[in-house]
């Protein structure tokens, strides 16, 4: 077998590769953007939010712990544990009950847009703890990503859907934004160091302990249970389990840039299930916000 064959074989089994990852990464963006179409349907059965989010976190954590032991992964480092628990605080409980609050409060198109202002919180969190400068193309991004921000939540509009974008709904889904960011801050080094399924397991484990003392033990419909079963087997487990196999075959950068598809899916998803539509001046924020990101990601 010559050299060029060879070369040529490498280079094909490279754009395989390249290929799965991309569809892994678009695979859990889908996943993901049906949280909130999702879980509309357990809050049109009655399901709270924060009951909504304690079964997705307990069955989560189940599955994850699960995979760990099967996986024979390492066992998380006794020096993470805590920095774990806290993720399970803030980026779990706290980021599940601003979302689904979010969601039920201002639908989840406006809720998937919210969501992204992560970005902005993230560059203030890591100025603040690590003293990283915000570079100037940076800096452009997360103001684009802030004024889609704005317009998304000052003309929203929900088309047919029994909803309405309140100040509420829109400081909750800030709120979501802000806890999402924490996941970003504090896993930073926790996956570095440790075995994601351990990591997620623990958190998860912690969010739902959280959330316990707040639920509502009443019986549940069939179509409740199952979307509930759905959001922690595919829009948790799943999810990640996809963007973290995509993440080791084509890197940060672009899986970063094609997990932007997020929010875009999100509002299909919800003008189809549910009849939520962004106003025209909404869609140019959404647009605004996916740019920002999209350049963000780009600059790393």
């Amino acid at each position: 077998m010559t050299a060029a064959s060879m070369s040529g074989k490498s280079l094909r089994r490279s754009a395989s590769t390249g290929r799965v990852g991309v569809w892994l990464v678009i695979a859990a963006a889908f996943q993901w953007a049906l949280l909130g179409p999702v879980a509309r349907v357990a809050f049109a059965e009655g399901v709270p939010p924060l009951t909504v989010a304690f079964w997705r976190a307990l069955f989560a954590a189940l599955l994850f712990a699960a995979h760990a032991t099967v996986t024979r992964a390492e066992a998380l480092r006794a020096g993470d544990r805590v920095s774990a628990m806290l993720l399970g605080v803030v980026a779990v409980a706290g980021l599940y009950v601003a979302y689904f609050n979010s969601v039920q409060l201002g639908g989840a198109a406006l809720s998937a847009i919210l969501l992204y202002s992560a970005p902005v919180w993230v560059a203030i969190g890591t100025y603040l703890v690590f003293r990283e400068r915000v570079r100037p193309r940076e800096a452009a991004a997360l103001l684009l990503t802030l004024g889609g921000v704005v317009l998304v939540a000052l003309f929203p509009a929900t088309g047919n859907a029994d909803v309405q974008a309140t100040p509420a709904g829109v400081a909750w889904g800030l709120g979501s934004g802000v806890a999402y960011a924490v996941y970003f801050l504090l896993g930073r080094s926790l996956f570095a160091n440790n075995a994601p399924a351990r990591v997620m397991s623990w958190a998860l484990a912690t969010g739902a302990a959280v959330l316990a003392p707040f639920v509502q033990w009443d019986a549940f419909t069939w179509r409740a249970w199952a979307a509930i079963a759905f959001l922690a087997f595919v829009a948790t487990y799943g999810a990640y389990l996809s963007n973290a196999n995509g993440l080791r075959l084509i890197g940060p950068s672009r899986a970063s840039t094609i997990a932007t598809l997020e929010p875009v899916l999100a509002v299909i998803a919800a003008y189809f299930l549910w009849g939520e539509q962004l106003s025209t001046v909404g869609i140019v924020g959404a647009v605004a916000v996916i740019g920002g990101v999209v350049l963000s990601a780009r600059e790393r």
